[in-house]
């Protein structure tokens, strides 16, 4: 159960910080352990926390997160309406991506960078078993533990556009964006519609793409105790088709 405490613990985080109206960018800060404004770093309890910092790269400051059997996020609350900003950019880098992770196993739920994006998913909308396990959680840890959450990750084996529940949180859906080392060094441009993948993730559930509540970013090498480091630059809600 000690995986599932990461959604508990980017609630608290998010909470605690309270909902921006946008994100604020590592570019305009300066190299060094202090985050951006409404930046909060996130560990687990009884895991190692990863290295968090900003970095500069080319002369511009971005995130970076180092990880050695260790696990640990940088976290920023939002309150967005995704009707109106239904795309979320970025660009990650990975040194290498991990040998044994399996995301379709516990014991192998580890990545060597993840994006998280967080939903405000009426309660009434989610399978009866997911229901209860949300109820249960909120009544041990507050109503802001996050309803629904879409994982983008960079993974070693599965092929990207594989979705998987998270095997710790199944309120939480695995997106594979990139797999192998063939990008592995060097800066990758993503831009996601979160729409359909909020669709093609949740199928079946609200018609439109519910508030976004807040993203996470980071990198976990607790289960296989395995280290990579993980850079983000920026990230963007844009408008806008």
């Amino acid at each position: 159960m000690r995986r599932a405490a990461i959604a508990v613990s980017l609630a608290f985080a998010l909470a605690q910080a309270g909902a921006a109206p946008t994100l604020a960018p590592f570019s305009a800060a300066a190299p060094g352990p202090a985050l951006p404004p409404d930046w909060r770093i996130v560990t687990l309890p009884r895991i190692a926390p990863a290295r968090i910092e900003l970095a500069g790269e080319d002369g511009i400051t971005v995130l970076r997160v180092a990880s050695h059997a260790a696990a640990g996020t940088a976290a920023h609350a939002l309150d967005i309406d995704a009707a109106s900003h239904p795309r979320l950019a970025w660009r990650w880098k990975v040194d290498r991506v991990l040998a044994h992770a399996d995301l379709m196993r516990r014991d192998g739920d580890d990545f060597a960078a993840r994006v998280y994006v967080f939903f405000d998913v009426p309660e009434a909308e989610l399978p009866w078993p997911e229901r209860v396990k949300l109820r249960i959680a909120r009544l041990l840890h507050g109503r802001e533990v996050p309803s629904t959450g879409i994982c983008y990750v960079w993974d070693g084996t599965h092929r990207p556009g594989t979705i998987a529940p998270n095997p710790y949180a199944p309120h939480i859906r695995t997106f594979v964006l990139r797999s192998g080392d063939a990008d592995a060094g060097r800066w990758v441009e993503e831009r996601r519609d979160l729409a359909a993948d909020f669709r093609a993730a949740f199928a079946g559930r609200s018609a439109p793409v519910p508030r976004i509540t807040g993203i996470a970013a980071g990198n976990d090498t607790d289960q296989t105790k395995e280290s990579a480091t993980a850079w983000f630059g920026d990230f963007r809600l844009e408008t806008g088709p």
